[in-house]
């Protein structure tokens, strides 16, 4: 394969799903999804790594350099080949592979959508953006606006991708607050109709070419609704009114006042739209006036899970085409000739600091597809298991892991990309090869759907107090029993490392809960990016311990080849050179240092 093609490791993929998560086995249990098996999944999976390779990846390069197009008249345009790129995905199905089968979708479980979404985004994510937006969007209409006799049809619509849709909910100045939000929603004469009036920013695929019709859901406020987020309600605006059949109506007052010049996914647009600052603009209440955040966070954990995937994405991506491209460059000679001029110029994957650069893009992918797949299928089985004790512990493993899934993954798999370029060398930082591209697309990952940061405040200040303590506590319990597997089938010392990093992650999770006991929740806040990271870098080395777990057992049983070696490789690698990382993250929270607070600091 060439340097510039984008491919997949689809044999670490199978591994995941069927050797190490058993999903064709776990997920029969579950009724909706008793009818799909091995054979199912893998077709899927490789249908869709022949879009990902012959529809998205011949758009994404061309996309990036022509980007989108805004008139005033006509709206945005996107890139060249994005609309027949979009036909063919609504013709394969590919919007929303979760949607229920009765709203127009095929009912996979999100464990297939992850591998889909890990496909898809790295062959083009500006694009996938698109997609992704839409089922989300579509999600929340199909699953809260009952009360609206249109409501199954507009959600089959987006679900087919007949319609977009988006999520509006930054203005200018609010950010991440998004308790501060200023647009107004007046009621009308109609019951749960209003009149929407503000502006919203950073809005992705807030307007585009690709579709009949966009609905936007929009946070508001109704007159008199309390300060915060309490306060906000949920609309749906479409950007033309429809009657009950979904036949298009007049333009609604919801348009595009410009367009973000980005430092990536130039093929997305990122809109400023401004609602009802010409003429009426419309919404429909979804829930009540005051449920919008409560119906948001419902689709939080999914939302977060599938910005992980995207880290992953965009790592995975990169790393592929580094290991074909170290193959292909020639420069230098073998180190024992290194002072020899006329010895034999050799392929750069010899050399000692290329394979080190390789290693540590392998390892880290690998233990992130390994995180966000566990997580995407927990996230099945704590939505539909049929037994109610058991969806209640999966659900548990969610919630404590989902902020690490979406901050490590985003944030690792940004730093892949970055080792990608180091590894191409000056190609790299040009437009000739895809890496830089890479860089670029994935810097978003760390900033949207509730910057890193949040995630950390979420981790420390929520999550790890969560009911008592217990959630972290079930996970050190598992993280132990996993150490004690290891050790019965002869890998102890190779996971010792890891093993000593789970016992420090307890001790420093006390020491931030002896901060907050204390009343010194600044000082454990300060510290909480850090504890996220440190957590962040033992979770994937428990990933590759439970790979090298489940490698060990097939070798056993079926012989060594270079895949399953390369697992018992990943484990010992991680272990010796990214555990260290996270042991002096620990002893760094645990110095209890706190100059960034001092008041003489950053003044005005």
């Amino acid at each position: 394969m060439s340097s510039t093609s984008f491919t997949a490791d689809l044999e670490d993929m199978f591994f995941v799903l069927f050797d190490q998560l058993n999903i064709d086995e776990e997920l029969t249990k579950i009724e909706q999804y008793s009818d799909f098996d091995e054979d199912t999944y893998r077709t899927m999976v490789e249908e869709a790594y022949r879009v990902a390779t012959d529809v998205l990846d011949p758009i994404n390069g061309p996309g990036d350099i022509e980007g989108c197009h805004f008139d005033n008249e006509t709206g945005v345009t996107t890139p060249k080949g994005f609309k027949a790129a979009w036909d063919a995905c609504v013709e394969g199905g590919w919007v929303s592979v979760t949607a229920p089968p009765d709203a127009g979708g095929i009912g996979l479980p999100a464990v297939m959508a992850s591998c889909v979404s890990e496909l898809f985004s790295g062959s083009a994510m500006a694009f996938t953006m698109y997609m992704g937006l839409t089922a989300a969007a579509a999600r929340i209409v199909h699953q809260f606006m009952g009360n609206w006799d249109f409501g199954p049809m507009v959600a089959e619509k987006m679900f087919t991708g007949e319609w977009g849709g988006t999520m509006c909910l930054t203005e200018g100045g609010a950010g991440s607050d998004v308790g501060a939000n200023r647009c107004k929603a007046a009621p009308t004469d109609e019951e749960g109709i209003y009149l929407l009036e503000g502006e919203k920013i950073y809005i992705s695929g807030g307007d585009q070419d690709l579709t009949d019709n966009i609905i936007h859901l929009v946070l508001a406020r109704v007159p008199g609704a309390p300060a915060g987020t309490k306060g906000l309600g949920l609309f749906m605006v479409p950007k033309f009114l429809f009657d009950g059949d979904g036949n298009q109506g007049e333009r609604n007052d919801i348009r595009v006042a410009g367009i973000e010049e980005k430092m990536g996914i130039h093929g997305s647009s990122t809109c400023t739209l401004a609602l009802g600052a010409v003429g009426p603009c419309k919404g429909w209440l979804i829930g009540s006036e005051s449920d919008g955040i409560r119906i948001m966070f419902q689709m939080m954990n999914e939302a977060r899970i599938g910005v992980g995937t995207q880290g992953l994405a965009v790592g995975s991506a990169a790393f592929q085409y580094a290991r074909h491209y170290v193959h292909e460059r020639v420069q230098g000679a073998d180190l024992d000739k290194f002072r020899d001029a006329d010895a034999p110029r050799v392929p750069i994957v010899v050399h000692p600091d290329v394979r080190r650069m390789l290693m540590n893009m392998k390892v880290q992918v690998e233990a992130m597809r390994s995180l966000c797949m566990r997580i995407a299928h927990l996230f099945d089985l704590a939505e539909h298991h049929p037994d109610e004790s058991l969806r209640e512990g999966y659900m548990n493993q969610v919630e404590l892991l989902v902020p690490i899934l979406k901050s490590h993954c985003t944030d690792v798999g940004f730093e892949v990309a970055v080792t990608g370029v180091q590894v191409y060398g000056g190609y790299g930082y040009t437009g000739e090869y895809p890496v830089e591209q890479l860089v670029r697309d994935g810097k978003i990952m760390s900033i949207y759907e509730g910057t890193n940061g949040i995630q950390a405040m979420d981790l420390v200040g929520r999550k790890l107090r969560q009911k008592n303590g217990a959630l972290f506590m079930e996970w050190m319990e598992k993280a132990n029993a996993l150490m004690a597997a290891a050790g019965e089938i002869g890998l102890g010392d190779e996971a010792a490392p890891i093993a000593k990093a789970i016992q420090h992650l307890g001790a420093t999770a006390m020491h931030l809960g002896g901060l907050g006991m204390q009343g010194k929740l600044e000082d454990a806040m300060l510290q909480a990016t850090p504890f996220q990271t440190m957590f962040g870098i033992i979770q994937l080395g428990i990933e590759t311990v439970d790979q090298a777990i489940v490698a060990k057992k097939k070798m056993d049983a079926e012989g060594e080849t270079a895949f399953l070696k390369g697992k018992l490789l990943n484990m010992k690698y991680y272990g010796s050179q990214f555990i260290p990382l996270a042991i002096a993250h620990g002893k760094a929270i645990q110095s209890g240092d706190n100059t960034p607070m001092d008041e003489s600091l950053f003044q005005a």
